[in-house]
């Protein structure tokens, strides 16, 4: 399986990293390791949304779609936000 996903940053509540991965669980260690140096401010991340796919393909797509659109980004992050405060 392949994952799109979407990260918190405990740091800053307000900051999100989306990405997509074969690995979710090892790819958050990654993250939470510091190796990728753009998002080291905002450490520590939770998980709080994934979609599975069965591609590596259309994981990417799906992140690519989510990053270039506001249409799509927009609310996807305001549902996630909004299943934070329950």
């Amino acid at each position: 399986m392949w994952y799109f996903y979407i990260l918190q940053s405990q740091k800053d509540f307000d900051y999100f990293y989306k990405g997509s991965t074969g690995n979710l669980e090892k790819r958050l260690v990654e993250h939470n390791a510091g190796e990728t140096a753009s998002i080291r401010p905002y450490l520590p991340f939770r998980i709080v949304y994934y979609e599975a796919y069965v591609s590596e393909e259309a994981a990417r797509l799906r992140e690519h779609a989510v990053k270039q659109s506001g249409s799509i980004s927009v609310p996807l992050l305001r549902r996630v936000k909004e299943s934070l405060r329950i």
